[in-house]
């Protein structure tokens, strides 16, 4: 696929999927949907449900998942874009079309940290939130959907910072700790005020990551309160695990953990979320591009680990990368629903895997196949370049 900006859905383009072996719907209350077919119209999702009982007809497109198993467009919760597909922090091209291809239709900006000569006074900040906001909403590369524009607060932001931002678009707060702002009553009261004004909220966690971030423990966590506790695995270094513990049961926000994070802990933080019956709030990111490189896998090896090493169902630990991610970052995305954006993964067991079907695999670690992604309707990329082979293939049969 090209690397350019993407067609849209024309207001009438009818899509119909139909043969669907699997359908996972992000939805941890429901994970698993009897049916076979979706529609959508104009990008967005108008029917779910078995092809006998719903109107196929006129369809601009059709696509035959040929038993394959379709899910939600996948969600990389913390990323850290410049620049288009261009990553100064790994001098790499192209590693958002990279992600497409690990399943990821939508990526959300915890800062734009690694952007050469990131400006740290009040009306550099803000301009440069506004800039990276325009930026990623006029260009979407290979279609996935970028949400950035995401300023990191500094000492001496005042309320009207905030609303000016919010004023001009911007709906994200990076992660408070990567800037000069690292106590928690100061952190609190600009993630008030963002909030006040409709921003999303994250906060670094653990130890320092790039110059200038310091340790974030889990007494500044709960006093700042934000929407979402940024990689609660570490980003890299993780906090020790009653601070972990104590964040967990202190706040009822999203526990986001990411691929760039401690493992053993990932693992300790789901098995709290667990006892505590609270599954709903873990989200999964990469905390890419970082030190450790691009992971174009990221988010589905997240998926593998958890459900493998975690003693999670495979069907849950997918509502952590759809669903939950979309309902604490208020996404229009992420869920198969009536209404929601037309954005979906077209996936398969791997070839060879000792797995008795594709949920089975996932649950013994393995990664599966992917073989076509659609983001609002339009199909964004085939076989997948960095997937092992999937055993079965969707194909496009009209349109």
């Amino acid at each position: 696929m090209a690397h350019d900006v993407q067609p849209t859905a024309a207001a009438d383009q009818k899509l119909v999927i139909r043969n669907i072996g699997l359908l996972l719907s992000g939805d941890i209350h429901q994970p698993i949907l009897d049916a076979d077919t979706i529609v959508s119209v104009g990008g967005r999702i108008t029917a779910i449900g078995k092809a006998a009982d719903l109107d196929l007809e006129k369809a601009d497109s059709v696509i035959d998942a040929n038993g394959t198993v379709v899910t939600p467009g996948l969600v990389d919760s913390h990323v850290h874009p410049v620049s288009g597909d261009w990553t100064p922090r790994q001098s790499q091209l192209n590693w958002i079309n990279s992600s497409l291809h690990g399943g990821v239709t939508t990526m959300i900006s915890a800062g734009e940290v690694h952007t050469p000569g990131r400006p740290r006074d009040i009306v550099g900040l803000k301009a440069m939130a506004i800039y990276a906001q325009r930026i990623f909403t006029g260009y979407r590369p290979s279609g996935v959907k970028v949400l950035a524009g995401a300023p990191v607060v500094e000492p001496g932001m005042v309320e009207a910072d905030f609303k000016e931002m919010a004023d001009a678009g911007v709906r994200l707060l990076g992660e408070v700790g990567l800037g000069g702002v690292k106590d928690g009553a100061t952190g609190r009261q600009m993630v008030a005020w963002a909030r006040k004004h409709g921003f999303n909220s994250t906060i670094h966690t653990g130890g320092p990551s790039i110059p200038g971030s310091g340790l974030i423990d889990a007494d500044v966590v709960l006093e700042v309160d934000p929407d979402v506790i940024g990689h609660v695995n570490g980003g890299h270094t993780a906090l020790p695990d009653k601070e972990i513990r104590c964040i967990c049961e202190g706040c009822k926000r999203g526990l986001e953990l990411v691929h760039n994070g401690n493992e053993r802990a990932a693992l300790y933080t789901l098995r709290i979320a667990s006892e505590m019956g609270e599954l709903n709030r873990v989200m999964l990111g990469t905390d890419g591009p970082a030190g450790s490189g691009v992971q174009p896998l990221g988010i589905i090896r997240m998926i593998s680990m958890l459900s493998s090493l975690g003693d999670v169902k495979a069907e849950t630990a997918f509502c952590f990368a759809t669903g939950n991610t979309a309902r604490i970052r208020a996404l229009d995305t992420a869920m198969i629903e009536v209404g929601r954006a037309a954005d979906f993964v077209f996936m398969d067991r791997a070839q060879h895997s000792a797995g008795r079907d594709f949920l089975h695999s996932i649950e013994l670690g393995d990664l599966p196949g992917i073989g076509m992604t659609v983001i609002d309707g339009i199909v964004r990329s085939t076989r997948s370049r960095n997937t092992p082979p999937a055993e079965k293939l969707p194909s496009v049969v009209a349109g």
